[in-house]
């Protein structure tokens, strides 16, 4: 099977060779237990993408797993070498750069051992745009209840319900899977995709779940954002019931590959109100616009 994988560069513990090539322990904890964390950041003419968001949320998921930092890449700078001789190594211009770290090998117990060094793996592949046919016409999306851990916040490899939550979206043709969760107080509540942030337009104003232990705070969170800010769109935090997200006049995903992307469809039924419905709206075509701006303006 190796022979199938592509032979560009990645790089393992600071070794950069063949991808076909990588190899890691079976007694890895990453392997054994999802004991990891992981970063996916775009690359645009070889250039990455808010670099020092990623790296400020891998460093808060070192933490929230009381995972030791890497031996070397005690700095942001550290980590830029490092993926920087990926990226040069990587043919296409525009890349999905990919960085994995993993508690590091020991025997198979649940307890965290002391004083494992990390297994870190980067890779870089092209990356796939969304189609233009999508970009113009918007994307068909399912819902589903929110039936995966509770650590939404932590960006862990350990994505068995992510991945059985996309996969209901692929049998039905379906872009996404947005999820949703009861609380405390009622609901059911949105959280998020099974690999992306959701949000709702409503009077003019672009509005998302509030950043909780259910919600990964994508990097695109903090952008759309200053986008909006950038843009005069008001833009807000608190939580979504269900039916707000099925009377929204526009439903948006944001992640590192769909960037910002429309929803016209939710379980067959057409999105918006009016001329609209079923259509990309204003908001989304401003955010899009402003955020290839941003893709020119925070790249290094």
């Amino acid at each position: 099977m190796s022979s199938t994988l592509p032979d560009t560069p990645c790089d393992l513990n600071g070794e950069l060779l063949p991808l076909s090539q990588a190899k890691v322990s079976v007694l890895d904890r990453g392997f054994i237990f999802g004991d990891g964390i992981y970063e996916a950041i775009p690359v645009y003419g070889r250039r990455i993408f808010r670099f020092d968001e990623h790296m400020a949320r891998l460093a808060r998921n070192l933490d929230k797993l009381r995972m030791a930092t890497p031996a070397g890449l005690a700095r942001p700078e550290d980590w830029l070498e490092r993926v920087r001789r990926v990226v040069a190594a990587q043919p296409a211009d525009d890349q999905m750069l990919y960085i994995q770290v993993t508690r590091g090998v020991a025997m198979r117990d649940h307890v965290m051992p002391i004083g494992l060094e990390p297994t870190v793996f980067i890779m870089s592949n092209p990356f796939k745009p969304v189609p233009a046919e999508a970009r113009h016409q918007g994307v068909a999306c399912i819902s589903a209840r929110d039936f995966r851990w509770e650590r939404g916040d932590i960006k862990s490899t350990s994505l068995l319900g992510n991945v059985l939550a996309r996969q209901m979206a692929a049998d039905q043709d379906a872009a996404e899977t947005i999820l949703f969760r009861e609380g405390a107080h009622g609901g059911p509540w949105l959280t998020e995709g099974s690999s992306s942030n959701v949000w709702i337009v409503h009077e003019g104003a672009l509005l998302g779940p509030p950043m909780n232990e259910h919600v990964l705070e994508g990097i695109r969170v903090a952008l759309l954002r200053e986008l909006c800010e950038e843009e005069g769109i008001a833009y807000n935090l608190r939580p979504i019931s269900e039916a707000d997200v099925r009377a929204a006049d526009e439903l948006l995903l944001s992640s590192s590959g769909r960037e910002v992307l429309a929803v016209t469809k939710l379980d067959g039924d057409l999105v918006g109100h009016g001329a609209l419905r079923g259509k990309p709206g204003p908001v989304y075509a401003r955010l899009y616009e402003a955020y290839q701006r941003a893709k020119r303006e925070q790249s290094v």
